[in-house]
């Protein structure tokens, strides 16, 4: 006996409640189906369905083991699917959500190179720095920023970890001296990001491991990074940001290290979305991307 097709067979009798129209949707006989319902029941030594006058009902067995079966196969065909588009190139529109400063400052780095290789993707960007709910908003994946990730909703694929830094314009630095410890951030404008989960203060992260807490003095704040690195670069004043997004002007010369040897701890990069069984092969494509752009 066929378990996989006989366990189909008995899905489709308990959906339609009849062999007679389970046997049609099947494209098979009333009397093949009965038989191959009886050796099921054979094999199982139990009774699944009882059968009257008006139509099929399941024993309490029969229940149960339609409940299995029905894990069972979404797991197979689940399995299947997965193992099929494999051997197909990833398409279709992919909706993604992503702080501005991925979406702006880092956007030439990843985004030329992704749609070189996978030209059958439409990526479709939501740039927000605020933490989206994917399901209700129909984002297929979130790319985050942040210094905790607990959403037991969401499967998260951490990307890379980056220090926090702080940076400034040479312009700056030229005007208002270069601080030479922790201290002297108190006499300098320290520029400062208000977002929902930024902190009111700096905690600095020393290199003997103390740490030593300063609250910026400045005449600007803003509640987007991308402002925020506008402004350093500029030359209104002193920036904590990633390294990641501070990367290139800081190899460039356009911005300086402030404090080489101080940091305001880590950042994750992350891949949030939502749990599924079969995740989608165009999201799985751009995680593993992002994943190896980082990295």
């Amino acid at each position: 006996m066929d378990q996989v097709k006989a366990m189909r067979a008995f899905q489709r009798i308990a959906q339609a409640k009849s062999l007679s129209s389970a046997a049609q949707s099947l494209g098979t006989t009333h009397s093949s189906l009965s038989r191959q319902l009886q050796a099921l029941e054979a094999s199982l030594g139990a009774q699944l369905v009882r059968r009257d006058t008006r139509g099929i009902t399941l024993t309490e067995a029969g229940h149960r083991y339609l409940a299995a079966c029905t894990d069972i196969l979404s797991r197979l065909d689940a399995a299947h699917a997965d193992a099929a588009a494999d051997s197909k190139a990833p398409s279709g529109t992919l909706k993604v959500s992503m702080p501005l400063s991925i979406a702006t400052l880092e956007l030439p780095d990843w985004l030329p190179a992704f749609q070189a290789r996978y030209a059958g993707i439409r990526l479709e960007v939501v740039c927000t720095d605020r933490f989206t709910k994917l399901v209700a908003e129909g984002i297929d994946v979130a790319l985050r920023i942040s210094a905790e990730l607990e959403d037991a909703s969401m499967m998260a694929r951490t990307l890379a970890v980056s220090d926090m830094v702080l940076v400034a314009a040479p312009r700056y630095l030229a005007e208002h001296g270069l601080p030479r410890t922790p201290e002297d951030l108190s006499q300098h404008q320290c520029l400062q990001h208000n977002g929902p989960e930024s902190p009111a203060h700096w905690t600095l992260h020393l290199r003997d491991g103390q740490q030593q807490t300063l609250r910026p003095e400045s005449r600007f704040a803003c509640d987007t990074i991308t402002a925020l690195y506008s402004a350093a670069k500029c030359g209104l004043g002193i920036a904590a940001l990633t390294w990641h997004t501070a990367r290139a002007d800081l190899q460039a010369g356009a911005l300086v290290r402030v404090l080489p040897e101080v940091t305001l701890g880590q950042r994750t990069y992350a891949a949030l979305y939502p749990r599924t069984r079969h995740v989608q092969p165009a999201v799985r494509a751009f995680i593993d991307f992002m994943a190896t752009h980082y990295r």
